[in-house]
């Protein structure tokens, strides 16, 4: 019996011993798990650039309405170079377009009124115009308007800047400039409580006395006068 007994112990040790090792330790290990990465949330392009990229004019918004001072890129797909063009509503609610120039703008979407300029387009300067029109930058609310006119090159409404004291002379600078028998000297503010104002933009401008350049509120009305003498 006990001859047995080594015989099996014998043989016990011989199974351990011709085992590859750490197989047990194998068999006992848990299994990794494996961590996978949040998949990549795909925000997209901004929607300008989405759409500055197309060639398509049925992409273009026909939801928002353009007003004044807002920006917007310009391009034409049939152009050799391809680039965009960074355009403004101006004052008017224009927007000057290559070519054709000043365009109504206000009130339009970027796909009414791209249509509306391909079509001008189309009549002198191309035999096919995609025209690719998207919102570049929304204007923040304006502060008001102003009122210019006399002796300047483009008389009108003036919205004034919501960052930005407005001042006589950048009220003048944005109507084009003086007229050629301007008087400088005797520009005349007029409040909507009917206070006068008179403001040497001479002084302002060409000797530089910024302190005396009166900044403008909304509703005031600024008139240049003619001098009476060319001089």
């Amino acid at each position: 019996m006990a001859a047995r007994l080594r015989v099996y112990a014998l043989i016990f040790a011989a199974i351990v011993w011709v085992s590859p090792p750490g197989r047990a330790q194998d068999s006992a290990s848990p299994v990794p798990t494996i961590v996978q990465p949040p998949p990549a949330v795909d925000t997209g392009p901004p929607a300008t650039s989405t759409v500055m990229r197309t060639n398509s004019m049925d992409v273009l918004d026909d939801k928002k309405k353009l007003g004044r001072n807002d920006y917007v890129s310009f391009r034409v797909v049939e152009d050799r170079d391809n680039e965009s063009q960074r355009l403004r509503v101006n004052d008017s609610g224009e927007l000057e377009v290559p070519y054709i120039g000043l365009v109504p703008a206000e009130g339009k979407t970027c796909k009414e009124l791209a249509h509306r300029i391909k079509g001008a387009l189309e009549k002198e300067y191309y035999y096919h115009a995609t025209v690719i029109l998207a919102v570049d930058r929304v204007s923040e609310k304006s502060r008001g308007r102003i009122y210019v006119y006399g002796s300047v090159r483009a008389q009108g409404p003036e919205e004034i800047p919501p960052n930005e004291t407005f001042t006589v002379s950048k009220a003048i600078i944005r109507a084009g400039g003086f007229g050629d028998f301007a008087n400088k000297r005797k520009v005349k503010v007029t409040r909507k409580d009917g206070n006068d104002f008179t403001v040497d933009l001479k002084r302002v401008i060409e000797e530089g006395h910024t302190e005396e350049d009166l900044v403008l509120e909304p509703d005031d009305q600024v008139y240049v006068p003619q001098r009476l003498i060319n001089m």
